[in-house]
């Protein structure tokens, strides 16, 4: 695609990535076959190719951007579907966040628009806050209609039962079982501490009594990407847990870092990028950015055990549901399936796994409407499939797919700690 940048606007190293992204766009269209909202609306606009005529007039003409503009671009999902598609290797990803960062920077939004993105980036990064939020949002269920349109999402989202903290899920170093094979730190995460701290309790289990070290360092915790992905910074959250772990290595080497949610995963994987322009930062964060694993990237690297003759969950029909932000963002597909196979499950896979569940970090919340079509053609390709349990790995589509199905739903990391002696997701009463 032709652009007409200026080389003053190039000398900024963000304006001269997206032109390099924009001029490599040739207009194929490959990518609105799988864009989820092109899908759902039907609208060029609202497809990426279309998306980037939208930012390369905005950026090149360096615009106060329109009403218009800002609206296809919220609607994007950020999945990157596109990205996997497309032959000509469009940076989509760079270029969407740095349309959203100019739009924060630029764009006034409504009252209410400003006022939900605000809260979200308080309280989504903060377990504590998130914690209490749940806890205010369940006796005003009931009241959801009497509440602002723009409110209503959040607690149609927040859970009816909201589990105590998990002490594993703490800061703290969980010594290996055995002799020692491996030693790695785990993200401990914002709101999927908060909403299953089941999740982490299970890889440390896992991890453990593979031989693993496992350390939560104190001072780790959101890894921005909530924030980020809404056009707000998420490089303070980044830098925080990028010291913590350079510390941490810093005493002693790391074998990886590990992470149990995969939008997290594919935010800190691009750390690098984020710190490109940060003398102080830009070493280390590159250094943690390679040493970032998603936990089946890490176990599939791994000799398991075969799980016993008589583990109670061989056969289970497992629908594996491929998150956006672990196939197409981290490029890791067959890894979880290989392993629940592995373990003895039954792994099934929807006809249209590339297609985004509509969760999308903080979209379900923000594009209701949208978020909630996903779901359902989500669902309706997995239904058929007649599954036992939904796993996925990652907590904002297991919350999202819960939402609108009676399956249960759980985290790949916990069958394959159930495989190999922890205790069931379904509870002591079975599936």
């Amino acid at each position: 695609m032709q652009t007409n940048f200026t080389p003053a606007q190039l000398a900024d190293p963000g304006t001269a990535a997206s032109e390099r992204a924009i001029r490599a766009c040739v207009h194929c269209g490959f990518c609105t076959a799988t864009c989820p909202s092109y899908l759902v609306l039907g609208d060029e606009l609202d497809s990426p190719r279309g998306r980037i005529y939208l930012m390369r007039d905005m950026l090149e003409n360096n615009k106060i951007p329109s009403a218009q503009t800002v609206r296809h671009i919220d609607r994007c999902l950020s999945c990157l579907a596109c990205a996997t598609t497309c032959p000509s290797g469009v940076n989509y990803r760079h270029l969407i966040d740095h349309a959203r960062a100019y739009i924060e920077a630029k764009f006034r939004r409504p009252l209410a628009d400003r006022a939900l993105r605000a809260t979200l980036a308080v309280i989504l990064p903060r377990p504590a806050l998130f914690r209490a939020a749940l806890l205010l949002a369940r006796p005003a269920k009931p009241l959801a209609r009497m509440l602002p349109a723009r409110l209503r999402p959040m607690l149609a989202m927040a859970p009816d039962r909201i589990p105590p903290p998990d002490s594993l899920g703490r800061p703290a170093i969980h010594p290996a079982i055995g002799p020692r094979r491996a030693r790695v730190a785990l993200l401990a995460g914002c709101a999927q501490s908060v909403l299953a701290p089941e999740i982490n309790a299970a890889a440390i289990r896992l991890l453990t009594r593979l031989g693993i070290e496992v350390i939560i360092p104190p001072k780790a915790g959101c890894c921005g990407a909530l924030t980020a992905h809404i056009g707000k910074d998420g490089q303070a959250f980044a830098a925080t847990n990028i010291k913590a772990w350079r510390a941490l290595a810093e005493a002693a080497p790391l074998d990886a870092i590990l992470v149990t949610t995969s939008g997290c995963g594919s935010f800190i994987k691009d750390y690098a990028h984020l710190f490109a322009t940060h003398p102080s930062l830009a070493a280390d964060a590159a250094h943690i950015a390679a040493l970032t694993q998603d936990i089946t990237e890490f176990l599939g690297k791994m000799p398991l055990p075969d799980p016993a003759a008589n583990f109670p969950g061989r056969g289970i029909r497992v629908a594996y549901h491929a998150a956006c932000s672990l196939s197409h963002g981290q490029h890791v597909t067959e890894q979880p399936k290989k392993l629940l196979a592995a373990a003895g499950f039954t792994v099934l896979t929807p006809k249209d796994a590339h297609l985004c569940c509509g969760s999308a970090g903080t979209y379900n919340l923000l594009q209701p409407d949208i978020a909630r079509d996903l779901r359902t053609r989500k669902l309706a390709s997995i239904t058929p499939l007649d599954p036992d349990v939904i796993a996925s790995g990652n907590i904002g589509c297991l919350t999202q797919l819960a939402s609108g199905t009676d399956l249960p739903t759980c985290h790949t990391v916990q069958l394959l700690d159930w495989s190999l002696g922890g205790p069931s997701p379904f509870g002591e009463h079975g599936r």
